[in-house]
């Protein structure tokens, strides 16, 4: 870890708490060896902290770590609502995949990556509506999407028959390199009638899950 690194994290950027280049250490090494999201109450176990105070922490080791000026790395700090993860950036999977020997990626097809954008930019949503709007079946998609766990059942709708909504995951949020849906592109549509449309990021609350069992 450089100077410059080492000072930000020791002063702090807000005078309310410093941060210990000690706790960073802890942090980067507890997600390194879980390689996948941990939540902020359990990392802050680690350090005998409260998740709350954990997730502060976060943030601020976050806007150091993913700052290429500062130290040019090849992991980013990704944060989620309730947990984070260090995960390799996207830049660099043609070389990580000739290091580790990998021959086929595990690229999206056109068709999957389709339904998952409906369902991203709508949900909660049902396969009926996506159906509707590819204008074919898409319930092979919607399977394949919820076994690579990038979408799950939220509840059902209150609607005859009561079909299944979908939502994307966490999951979903780490394979693109986003922190929440917010953060997902403007997209620019026409219309039938050749009106442009602007399709923006859905604000939705995080629904309770009530799907039966």
């Amino acid at each position: 870890m450089n100077l410059q690194i080492t000072d930000q994290l020791r002063l702090g950027t807000d005078g309310q708490f410093s941060l210990d280049a000690e706790q960073f250490a802890v942090i980067e090494a507890c997600l390194f060896a879980a390689g996948h999201p941990l939540t902020y109450d359990r990392l802050g176990a680690a350090l005998g902290i409260s998740g709350d105070c954990c997730r502060e922490i976060v943030e601020k080791f976050a806007a150091v770590y993913n700052n290429d000026a500062a130290f040019p790395r090849g992991i980013l700090l990704v944060r989620f609502p309730d947990s984070c993860q260090l995960c390799t950036k996207e830049q660099y999977g043609e070389e990580i995949k000739t290091a580790l020997g990998i021959r086929r990626g595990g690229n999206l097809s056109q068709s999957l990556l389709e339904v998952l954008a409906i369902i991203a930019y709508n949900q909660p949503t049902t396969r009926t509506f996506v159906d509707t709007v590819r204008g074919v079946d898409s319930g092979y998609a919607v399977n394949m999407l919820t076994e690579k766990k990038l979408i799950e059942p939220c509840g059902r709708l209150e609607t005859p028959g009561r079909p299944t909504l979908y939502r994307t995951t966490e999951d979903f949020l780490r394979v693109f390199g986003i922190s929440s849906l917010e953060e997902l592109p403007s997209v620019l549509l026409k219309s039938d009638t050749g009106e442009t449309v602007e399709i923006t990021a859905p604000d939705i609350p995080e629904p309770a899950d009530t799907t039966e069992k």
